[in-house]
């Protein structure tokens, strides 16, 4: 497996995986997913087996600390240095789940992040995912300030103390 930054030709298969892992509510749209590849190539992330797309990872890296549901209709601009990793979206294809590759994504992620000098990573997640971010190193720090496909999420957050 091959972690590498997002190429425009990734599309077709980020969707097939997007729509394969959440609902049509919770799931981004082609045009979300065009602007996070136009704005967000360096915090955009996606697992290759023999050169096909398994996985992905995509976020900004934003002054906010948590997701907040305006990010998802309008995608903001990677912050330089600094601020904070945000993920929106971690997805692996369902036949290749199990093979760690979910938490080699983050790790990419983290490693990218503590180059950038982010002071952490977050995200938000429904309840039965929150265990695979807690074996991860991240904090369940309650119950997330969103409406997002009407569903209660949590915020998980993982803070860089800025060591790689």
């Amino acid at each position: 497996m091959e972690i590498t930054n997002v190429m425009p030709e990734d599309l077709p298969e980020i969707l097939r995986i997007e729509n394969l892992g959440f609902t049509a509510e919770e799931a981004g749209t082609e045009e979300q997913y065009r602007d996070r590849i136009n704005k967000l190539s360096d915090t955009f992330l996606v697992a290759r087996v023999d050169e096909k797309v398994v996985g992905f990872i995509v976020g900004p890296a934003t002054k906010e600390a948590y997701v907040e549901d305006w990010m998802y209709e309008k995608t903001p601009n990677n912050l330089a240095t600094g601020g904070h990793q945000i993920v929106f979206t971690i997805a692996v294809d369902p036949k290749y789940r199990g093979n760690s590759i979910g938490s080699k994504l983050l790790g990419a992620l983290e490693k990218n992040a503590r180059i950038a000098k982010r002071e952490s990573i977050s995200l938000t997640s429904l309840e039965r995912n929150v265990p695979f971010y807690l074996k991860n190193g991240f904090e369940n720090e309650g119950v997330a300030d969103s409406e997002h496909a009407d569903e209660v999420w949590y915020n998980l957050v993982k803070k860089l103390d800025g060591n790689l």
